[in-house]
């Protein structure tokens, strides 16, 4: 039997200021913290050989914190080996201090120059190392350090980013003005939330985890802020089933949606339903939509819902409901969600119902649904800005699941699942995902797996991840534009079935 997944087996994240704190604790137990520095160098360095074997210079941007230590000692390792090494600093190197201005005196008694940075520079190696800034960044980048982030970008030169790609912050993967954009990012002790989720997956390029001889679980109460989902957990969770099963042991989904003229959502949720396992799939949906249901899948058993009392006696049919696909905020749509509402199923929330709770139920609470809202739906349920989303999406997350309960998926960039059981980050899908129908797939996907698992927190994790994947997958296999959300389902189906 394989392990039931659970959040221990995945990567823990963490927060700057937890980070420090393992720092901090691993010095005091006996690691003088310029030797953690040289590790940290030379981890990067590794990274960097392994990525550009073939290159012969390299431009390191040093900043005046022990990130720029950092970027000093990797100088002096590439000096070493032959490369020719342009070292920036940010600062003069008299003003540097501790860690940071001893790791500058090794690279000049390797014989690695230093130049005081000076806008207008060229930036003369093959590849860049960005060591400007760090995890300690709190405010927006201003001044030279900001024409310093320019220059690097503007360079058009492969660039290795260590811990952060400067610019970003660390716990929230927001942009603080301006960013450098890295091709890779190797990142040291603990793994950060921040480059998981929001601006970052678009600024930090490969994720590089070096935790540098530290296990950082080892220090039981320091909790990780949140988990990195891996694609392990599809064997554990999706096992062979049953030899003798039938259809009323995989759950009967219900797709409500679909008001006159908005019919392609609802079927796209009802089609990825049936594709992830479902049973049964049934949806209530205009009568105009039955005889296009019927064309598609006609394994979807579509019924016509005129008003309320259609909508009440179908709400309880369904083991769970996958409810706001393409429903619309008029009567109609406020009609089905009611008749949801009033169930005890498990519910599986989206798009239009999602801003009718928000309109019209802006208090109401449950334990047994999924609220699953894109950045504008969420700041609406949070009663704030999309910026204020943006700026920091875990905060949002977990502030949506605390006012509402159950489980909440604020989708994006590096999507987050935040539930009882904490915080977690899915680190896969495309650019070419953010097309119209993706989120309806999904709530159909996520309706069948509520409906297969007891737990509604784990599958929840799974769908999101399963939905992500099958978008890698279909991009993969024909590129990323013109990626359509129904191709989703076929490639889900493969990685249900290991």
């Amino acid at each position: 039997m394989n392990p039931e997944p659970s959040v221990e087996t995945l990567r823990p994240l963490y927060t700057a200021a937890q980070v420090r704190e393992l720092d901090r604790r691993t010095i005091a137990a006996g690691i003088e913290s310029f030797a953690l520095m040289q590790r940290a160098a030379s981890s990067a360095w590794h990274s960097f050989r392994a990525r550009w074997p073939q290159a012969k210079s390299v431009s390191v941007i040093c900043g005046s914190g022990n990130n720029g230590g950092d970027g000093h000692v990797l100088a002096a390792l590439a000096q070493q080996a032959g490369l020719k090494v342009q070292r920036i600093s940010s600062r003069e190197l008299e003003s540097l201090a501790n860690d940071a201005a001893r790791a500058a005196e090794l690279a000049s008694a390797a014989g690695v120059g230093c130049e005081r940075f000076q806008a207008g520079m060229t930036l003369t190696g093959e590849v860049i190392v960005d060591a400007l800034l760090g995890t300690g960044l709190s405010r927006p980048v201003e001044g030279e350090a900001r024409t310093l982030i320019d220059a690097i970008n503007r360079a058009g030169k492969p660039v290795l980013s260590l811990d952060v790609p400067s610019g970003i912050a660390a716990d929230t993967g927001a942009v603080q003005g301006a960013a450098v954009n890295a091709d890779c990012t190797v990142t040291f002790i603990g793994d950060k939330i921040g480059l998981h989720t929001g601006d970052a997956p678009g600024y930090s390029g490969e994720i590089d985890f070096r935790p540098l001889g530290v296990k950082a679980q080892a220090f039981f109460d320091i909790v990780p802020t949140a988990w990195r989902l891996e694609e392990s957990w599809l064997v554990s969770a999706f096992t062979p089933r049953p030899r003798a099963g039938h259809k009323g042991h995989f759950g009967h989904v219900l797709v409500m949606g679909g008001a006159p003229g908005f019919g392609g959502a609802a079927l796209l949720a009802s089609q990825a339903a049936a594709r992830l396992g479902a049973g049964k799939v049934s949806l209530a949906t205009a009568a105009e939509h039955v005889s296009a249901s019927l064309t598609r899948c006609p394994e979807i058993m579509a019924r016509s819902v005129a008003g309320g009392a259609d909508a009440a006696a179908f709400a309880q049919i369904g083991d769970v409901i996958v409810v706001g696909p393409g429903m619309g905020e008029g009567a109609w749509g406020q009609a089905v969600l009611q008749a949801a509402l009033k169930t005890e199923a498990p519910l599986v929330v989206d798009a239009d119902a999602l801003n009718l709770l928000a309109a019209r139920w802006p208090t109401l609470t449950r334990d047994n649904w999924v609220l699953t809202p894109h950045p504008g739906e969420a700041a609406r349920l949070l009663e704030c800005s999309v910026a204020e989303v943006q700026a920091d999406r875990p905060a949002a997350a977990r502030a949506l699941q605390r006012a509402r309960g159950g489980v909440v998926v604020l989708k994006g960039a590096g999507t987050l699942v935040a539930g009882p059981g904490g915080l977690v980050v899915c680190p896969f899908g495309n650019p070419g995902m953010a097309s119209g129908g993706m989120g309806d797939v999904l709530s159909g996907m996520l309706g069948t797996l509520v409906a297969q698992f007891d737990d509604l927190e784990l599958a929840t994790r799974l769908g999101v991840m399963v939905h992500a994947l099958a978008g890698d997958a279909a991009a993969k296999a024909h590129g990323e534009r013109g990626l359509l959300a129904s191709d989703l389902a076929s490639y889900a189906r493969i990685l249900i079935n290991p």
